[in-house]
């Protein structure tokens, strides 16, 4: 018996190295890895690292499709628990416009100021602008999917979010008669999470293959051209979620801004390292409830934000990159050129759905301007950096708009808001307190509450 207890005392005291150190480990080895490929031409490290970090996008997006159409499913379907449902949904989707706009507002302004794209003197090999340029009417009508299994095989998320709303409508009308598939739709959900997250464990691993591919293949030079947008997306993000989140809170909510990240860090933090609104939903709802957001709401307010509410990768993001290529190829966007970002940017958030990157909002963005399509591959080398913070940015609106409908409608809890503390990740995929008081309790991380 003592030699158990000693064994388990020497186990204990082994210190456990936080997720976000393992990220940062696998960022510097990938750094350092890419560019030992890089300088010695070791061509078997490049592939190895691209293999990596495409293997973990795969696994990632692998979950994707079933796990957006569950979620919002179970999500629409909570609402039956909730006073005035239809009042909170629209506030809802209300909130996550204004936010939106707010959001393309400031990238647009920061790259007019800024100028990302003029003199960069870079020669893409196809500068021609697309054959066929999608107009808004394109983009609506490709919401409803021919069938329903196109969808799912081909990624398309947004009509995935179509159909799974269709049918989340429809179970709350049949009420009783429809829990069966509610509940086969609960577990589903729950077992996706669950092997979500051995995915997102594996994000150190993904992000060493990302970087070093990204510096391997790329080198420094063309990371050090886009200086500026870089600089500009970081800006524009930290702009939004330091700058604008906190004042909504503090004069819509009237809750103290300092307390929302010391509550909403981990899932924020989460998001930065994985690049996935879709992986952190099971820590940005738990962080939500944490602050005071009713659970019953919170089960709806956060699946449905982590596939619609993109201020970092639909909003800032697209208008940014928008006006980087425009200056490249040396295109003139007008007034209503700049609607229609901001126009695509709002109705389109879901089109990025919780995707590591925002290659599909870009590409929408840019076919509905008529700008040439190559763009999208003059930002990919830099996307892994870029997303770290679209994705930060894009969690962080997810906790603030139903705190902020929660305040509105006065079922927010601010006493529970006021004592909420950070919790941290547990590795079998939990959520538990990290004050000392709720140290030992280990809470599911399961977005369907």
């Amino acid at each position: 018996m003592s030699t158990s207890s000693e064994t388990s005392a020497k186990t204990s005291r082994i210190p456990r190295v936080p997720f976000w150190a393992q990220i940062l480990l696998g960022l510097v080895l990938g750094v350092l890895l890419g560019w030992i490929a890089k300088s010695g031409d070791v061509s078997w490290l490049v592939t190895t690292l691209g293999k990596i970090g495409e293997l973990f996008v795969q696994l990632l997006k692998l979950a994707v499709a079933p796990l957006v159409f569950f979620a919002i499913v179970v999500s629409i379907t909570n609402l039956r628990q909730v006073n005035n449902a239809a009042r909170l949904a629209t506030r809802t989707l209300l909130w996550f416009m204004i936010t939106s706009l707010i959001a393309v507002a400031i990238g647009m302004a920061i790259g007019l100021l800024t100028n990302p794209g003029s003199g960069t003197g870079l020669t893409p090999a196809d500068g021609s602008k697309p054959d066929h340029a999608g107009t808004w009417i394109d983009f609506l009508t490709g919401i409803i999917p021919t069938n329903i299994v196109t969808p799912f095989t081909e990624l398309q998320v947004l009509q995935i979010v179509f159909m799974a709303a269709v049918v989340g409508i429809a179970a709350l009308q049949l009420g009783e008669k429809a829990e069966p598939v509610l509940k086969i739709s609960r577990s589903a959900l729950e077992l996706l999470q669950k092997a979500l997250w051995w995915v997102i464990r594996l994000a150190p691993l993904g992000t060493l293959g990302l970087i070093g591919n990204a510096i391997a293949t790329y080198g420094w030079n063309l990371i050090g051209k886009y200086a500026t947008f870089t600089v500009d997306i970081y800006v524009g993000c930290a702009l939004v979620m330091f700058g604008v989140y906190p004042l909504l809170l503090a004069t819509v909510a009237k809750v103290n801004p300092l307390q929302f990240f010391r509550g909403a860090w981990p899932a924020i933090q989460l998001a930065f390292v994985s690049r996935s609104s879709v992986g952190t939903m099971p820590v940005t709802q738990k962080v939500t409830e944490r602050l005071g957001v009713p659970k019953e709401y919170a089960s709806f307010a956060v699946p449905f934000g982590s596939t619609t509410k993109m201020d970092g990768c639909a909003s800032i993001y697209p208008a940014l990159a928008a006006i980087f290529i425009a200056q490249i190829f040396d295109v003139h966007l007008s007034i209503a050129d700049y609607v229609l970002i901001a126009f695509v940017s709002v109705i389109g958030s879901a089109a990025t759905a919780g995707l590591t990157g925002a290659t599909v909002m870009l590409t929408l963005t840019l076919s509905t301007l008529g700008l040439p399509l190559a763009g999208v591959g003059l930002l990919m080398a830099i996307d892994p950096i870029l997303d770290m913070m679209r994705t930060a940015t894009n969690v962080a609106g997810q906790v603030v708009v139903p705190i902020l409908v929660s305040a509105k409608e006065k079922i927010l809890d601010r006493d529970a808001y006021t004592r909420a503390t950070s919790i941290s990740i547990g590795d079998d995929g939990t959520a538990a307190a990290a004050d000392e008081a709720e140290q030992k309790v280990a809470v599911p991380a399961t977005a369907a509450g």
